[in-house]
Parts: C-alpha cells; sequence; structure tokens
C-alpha cells in the first residue's frame, strides 16, 4: 500500500468514528424528525412539566404512567407508550420493580431532537441505556449524556436549576439507586410506592446534576417526607422522567 493510500485509509476511518460517536455509537439514527415542530416527532425522552401535586401520591406507578401519557399527549405523541421512570420497593406480595426495567431500550431523543449538522451528525446524542446507569467500566468513562440541556420538558423546556430564577425545579422523583435499581426494603424511598402524600420519604435526582456532592440526575438525595410541601423544600415539585418503550 502506498503512502497516499494509507493517508486516505486512515482519514476514512477518523470520518466513520466521528459521525459514530457524534450519532451515539451504541445506537441506529433514526433519520430526520418529520418537522422542524417542537416536541420532535423523534422525542422519547422528557421530563413532565408540570407535577400531578399531591406531593409523593402519584396513584402509583399507573398513576405517574398516566401522567407521563397525558403530558405527551397533549403535544401530539400520545401514539407512543410512555412510563414514568419510578422504582417501588419491596413489600409483602408485591416484588419490587426497577425504573431502568421499566424504560424500554432505547436509545432516547429529547424534544429538540431534530438538528443535523453538515457532516449529518447529530449535535446531540441520544440517551442509551447502559451509558446513564454506568453498567461497565467503558460505559462509566463515557459517561451519560444526561444533562440540564438534554433532560427538557415535552414543551422543549429547560427545567430550572441551581442558578437559575426561582422556583428551583430540579429534584426529580426516581426512588431509585444510581444503577436505576429499587433500594431494598426498610427505609421507605418511595413515599410507600408512590402513594403517600404525609409520611415517608422519596429518593430523587438532579436534571441538571448540581447538587447532593454526587452530580447524579437519578439518585441524589432524599426527601424527609412526602407532601408537596416537602418536596419543595428540597428543590423539587413532583416532577419525574418519562420515556417512551416503543
Amino acid at each position: 500500500m502506498t503512502i497516499q493510500q494509507k493517508l486516505a485509509s486512515f482519514a476514512a476511518t477518523l470520518t466513520a468514528t466521528g459521525l459514530a460517536f457524534a450519532q451515539g455509537a451504541d445506537a441506529p439514527d433514526p433519520g430526520l424528525p418529520e418537522t422542524d415542530d417542537i416536541p420532535s416527532s423523534l422525542m422519547t425522552f422528557f421530563v413532565t412539566s408540570e407535577p400531578i401535586g399531591d406531593g409523593g401520591n402519584l396513584g402509583g406507578l399507573e398513576g405517574a404512567d398516566a401522567h407521563c401519557q397525558s403530558l405527551a399527549a397533549a403535544v401530539g405523541q400520545g401514539h407512543k407508550t410512555w412510563r414514568a421512570y419510578l422504582s417501588t420497593q419491596e413489600r409483602p406480595g408485591q416484588p419490587a420493580v426497577n425504573a431502568r426495567d421499566r424504560i424500554g431500550e432505547g436509545p432516547w431523543y429529547h424534544s429538540k431532537a431534530r438538528i443535523l449538522d453538515y457532516l449529518q451528525r447529530r449535535l446531540n446524542r441520544p440517551l442509551i441505556k447502559s451509558q446513564i446507569h454506568g453498567d461497565t467500566l467503558l460505559d462509566a468513562q463515557r459517561g451519560s449524556n444526561m444533562s440540564k440541556e438534554f433532560a427538557l420538558t415535552e414543551h422543549g423546556e429547560l427545567v430550572n436549576g441551581i442558578g437559575d430564577p426561582l422556583p428551583t425545579l430540579h429534584a426529580l422523583l426516581t426512588g431509585s439507586q444510581t444503577d436505576g435499581r429499587a433500594f431494598p426494603p426498610g427505609e421507605d424511598r418511595t413515599c410507600n410506592n408512590w402513594t403517600s402524600n404525609g409520611e415517608g420519604a422519596a429518593q430523587f435526582g438532579h436534571s441538571d446534576r448540581i447538587g447532593g456532592g454526587n452530580q447524579s440526575w437519578n439518585s441524589a438525595g432524599t426527601t424527609t417526607g412526602c407532601s408537596q410541601e416537602d418536596l419543595v423544600s428540597w428543590g423539587g415539585a413532583g416532577l419525574f422522567y418519562c420515556f417512551a418503550i416503543d
């Protein structure tokens, strides 16, 4: 092989690598959205723009899922099946449910996933399931694309975080450990499996990945109660993540 051929081969490899990385090497790119509207027709992830409003009582997983579905339907995305990113803890006769097991396989795109650059690369990588939970050393090293700029509402709006005008809303309910799994039975971390608006506690993550000392999007801290006022006092309002499973 001549020097010119080697250089050409090397350039082609770099181009292919760059394209794969920009689009999320682990995930197929779904192509262009149908229009430039927001939310994008590619949207498969969002943060609820409004809470249910009854503290940690979300009506269980079913009520939380219905809230995701309702908000998605209001912006024209109700034909997809939506699930809340929430875990529940083991109770007598009820096995634990892991948030990570409820949300399908991805990849997931936010409500503004519509822009390609001049090399036809997506400017925002999608969320990859193994990466958002750091399932392997490589995934942990690559890091999650979850960030304040990615964690948009179904309307394409940022969620108020540290440094933004009040109210601060970045504490999103998850009931989950950092790997997306439920906490063991015992100490409540799910407001009695999302049915309590009084006693109990809820694990939350920070959508802007600021605070809690660990930058976790899904397990940054624990509330000291389950009322709406308790959630607000911890920098939240009862918002949570929604993922499309199809």
